[in-house]
């Protein structure tokens, strides 16, 4: 689904910007019959005039600013009118979740909520303020009213809602859910908040209930950690997210009417559920995750609290290195300032070096430098956890490169030995790209061995025409290789290079020429020619430079090094490690 719109702030500015947005996925908004609200950074700001380019109705616009309503970068509000036509479930976690919507209702009309969604809060009728749904009792007030309009802000989880294991369940999950093994407490905040006692009494009397939904979510937690459900922390490095049912609950409505799982038959559902396994997917609901991979490193995903830092403690961490940037962190609602104060408290040093999420050239070029710091707090004889914000990329990326560097492992088996101790998938090319970058910081940028990179060379020109290249890599000039038409004005030749400055041309029809589409360069004889650098140099802080535009295409070759190789790679990375400085390396007081 796609469509455009322009943004209209209605501040008191001189300014009168028009901000153009492109919708091109459902879950960027959310909307019923008359009403569209847009997300923008988690936070609301109302009465925003917004033009659409079809049909007529009020918008609401969410934008960042100082707004009461503060949100989660993972939840999302939508205005509906009862009756909703969602059933909620109970899951033994404590979370009220969506579990099927009624066809042809107005949830499934929103086109926005999801099966699998936690109902997180609720308008209330008579102050018109968000209630926060802690429990049951909390939902079942929502349902009873029959009329009206309510605001519901839930949160999308980060993985696929797993129906097909709903199937799954045991006899024992079976007759517990349905009340049928006892419950008993003397703590009476943990119960719901639509189960009261006949009298309060002194407050040593205990409770008894055969029906587990009377528990909130505080109450499921110490139930599991008095059955030793949670583990400990370094221990199952992602546990299963799925939540069973304890109970099932809807609105009142007249007729039946029929149930879905959204707008798609629960068959294909399952189907693309399955062709998605072996995927990884962030569930930040989690907490701090992490494995041991030596007896001084440790990888894992972000530190949201306090009590994360007091459990690394425990386990002899001594300094983290962070690759979560501030602003990052915030959006997951983590405080920064926080966590560094109880990391001081603790004696614990707590280096931060942001590295882009999911950018490659940002990894590839800071690479060295992690690697570096790590084996300086290594050398101090800290024992270091290293993470960043799902602890399934940069972390883990950063340590496999060190093993690959600094103790003589191949790439292949050092990626292989993390992640069968961690639950990840590193950006692999990355480490390779670093790799040949910190062996060219040792050569000057030129390598003598094998290939290291693959270069596609395009040429754009007409078709039918007769395509070779040729350059200071082809015998010379005198060894032209023909080109492959792939279609209507494009010709390519695959190369392998090792690293290092090339010079070349194309020959059409006969005729030597340049190509306009990639960086050239003038010869002490006036000839203008293509130039391509293969490869870059490590730096120790890498500096941002403007990429030039370039219609080849190069990638990275990943192969056995050779001694020659391995012995610069070595030296390469002892230079950078020892490079860094100063740092202090102990903690703040």
């Amino acid at each position: 689904m796609s469509c455009s719109l322009q943004l209209i702030p209605s501040c008191s500015s001189s300014s009168s910007r028009v901000l153009h947005y492109n919708l091109l996925s459902p879950t960027s908004f959310y909307s019923t019959s008359r009403d569209l609200s847009f997300l923008f950074n988690g936070a609301v700001h109302w009465k925003k005039h917004i033009r659409l380019s079809k049909g007529n109705g009020r918008v609401y616009a969410m934008c960042d600013g100082n707004s009461r309503l503060k949100m989660n970068l993972n939840e999302y509000m939508v205005h509906l009118e009862k009756p909703f036509g969602i059933r909620f479930a109970l899951c033994v976690d404590g979370k009220i979740i969506v579990h099927a919507l009624k066809k042809g209702g107005n949830a499934e009309r929103s086109r926005i909520i999801m099966v699998g969604d936690t109902l997180k809060k609720v308008t209330d009728l008579s102050s018109g303020r968000f209630v926060t749904i802690n429990d049951v009792g909390d939902a079942q007030n929502m349902l009873i009213e029959n009329t009206g309009s309510f605001s519901l802000i839930l949160e999308r989880p980060f993985s696929s809602f797993p129906i097909h294991q709903l199937q799954l369940l045991n006899d024992i999950d079976i007759m517990f859910n349905r009340g049928r093994v006892p419950v008993t407490t003397w703590n009476k905040n943990i119960l719901s908040s639509n189960l009261k006692a006949s009298t309060e009494g002194s407050g040593n009397s205990g409770y008894i209930t055969f029906a587990s939904n009377f528990l909130t979510s505080n109450g499921w937690k110490l139930l599991n950690d008095q059955n030793g459900y949670l583990g400990l922390q370094s221990e199952n490095t992602l546990r299963s997210p799925v939540s069973q049912f304890v109970c099932v609950f809807s609105e009142r409505e007249s007729g039946e009417g029929e149930w879905a799982y959204g707008n798609f038959p629960v068959e294909e559902y399952i189907k693309a559920l399955e062709r998605s396994k072996g995927e990884l997917y962030y569930n930040h609901g989690l907490g701090m995750r992490y494995s041991k991979i030596t007896e001084q490193i440790y990888v894992g995903s972000c530190i949201q609290t306090e009590a994360d830092v007091d459990n690394l403690s425990s386990v002899g961490v001594t300094a983290i290195v962070n690759f979560q940037s501030v602003t990052e962190a915030e959006n997951w609602g983590i405080n920064f300032n926080t966590i560094n104060e109880s990391c001081q408290r603790s004696n614990i040093l707590m280096i931060n070096y942001p590295i882009r999420d999911a950018d490659s050239f940002d990894m590839r070029t800071k690479l060295p430098f992690c690697v570096g710091l790590l084996l300086r707090l290594l050398k101090k004889n800290h024992r270091v956890f290293v993470t960043c914000t799902t602890g399934f990329d940069r972390s883990p990326a950063c340590v496999i490169a060190y093993l690959h560097w600094i103790t003589d492992t191949s790439l292949q088996a050092a990626y292989n030995f993390v992640t069968g101790l961690h639950l990840c998938k590193p950006d692999r090319p990355a480490i390779a790209w670093a790799t040949w970058d910190l062996i060219a910081r040792v050569e000057n940028g030129r390598h003598d061995g094998p290939a290291t990179h693959i270069v596609t060379f395009v040429w754009n020109g007409q078709e039918g025409e007769d395509v070779s290249l040729v350059g200071d890599f082809t015998g010379n000039w005198k060894e032209p290789i023909k080109a492959s038409h792939m279609g209507g004005p494009r010709y390519e030749v695959d190369v392998r290079l090792p690293q290092g400055k090339y010079y070349y041309k194309y020959i059409t029809n006969g005729q030597w020429r340049h190509s306009t589409t990639s960086p050239t360069e003038q010869d002490d004889r006036g000839n203008i020619n293509n130039i391509i650098v293969v490869g870059n140099i490590a730096n120790v802080r890498p500096s941002i430079q403007q990429q030039k535009k370039d219609a080849n295409i190069v990638k990275v070759i990943e192969r056995t090094l050779t001694e020659n190789e391995r012995f610069m790679l070595a030296k390469a990375a002892r230079c950078v490690a020892f490079s860094i400085c100063p740092i202090r390396l102990a903690p703040k007081k």
